[in-house]
């Protein structure tokens, strides 16, 4: 089954983000047309509320994630714009597929989308910090 055809979770993005987000994936360059396409498909479904009205637990930009993704592996990452990305440092940008699946999710969701290279990933929200704050160690750090 594609992730065409899944259902998609529900999300929530503040106002701010919903506005910022939708004019970066409308001024999308050509070459990021396909996940400009995504966010778009993210942000049409969104449930959009005031900033101070976005639960805690709710992935927004700058928030640290902790993620599993189908192939088993956990990941922490914060969500960037653009030009503050930095694989590096763990973190990505919006404008990427993995970036455009995770805004608005929540620890225990999950969805499926399509990478870059056409194969399905799918991934589960494990923890979630809010924008600025550091996430707590995983427990496979831990150990």
């Amino acid at each position: 089954m594609s992730a065409k055809n899944l259902k998609k979770p529900k999300i929530i993005i503040s106002e701010n983000d919903f506005s910022r987000l939708m004019g970066l994936a409308e001024d999308a360059p050509e070459k990021s047309a396909a996940v400009a396409d995504q966010l778009m498909a993210e942000l049409d479904r969104a449930k959009v509320v005031a900033k101070g009205k976005v639960p805690a637990t709710v992935i927004q930009m700058g928030s640290s994630v902790e993620f599993e993704s189908s192939d088993g592996h956990k990941r922490q990452v914060t969500l960037v714009y653009p030009g503050e990305a930095d694989i590096a440092e763990g973190k990505i940008s919006i404008m990427t597929p993995i970036g455009a699946a995770l805004i608005g999710l929540s620890p225990t969701q999950s969805i499926s989308f399509a990478l870059r290279d056409n194969r399905e990933q799918k991934i589960t929200v494990l923890a979630v910090s809010k924008p600025g704050e550091a996430l707590a160690p995983s427990e496979a750090e831990k150990a």
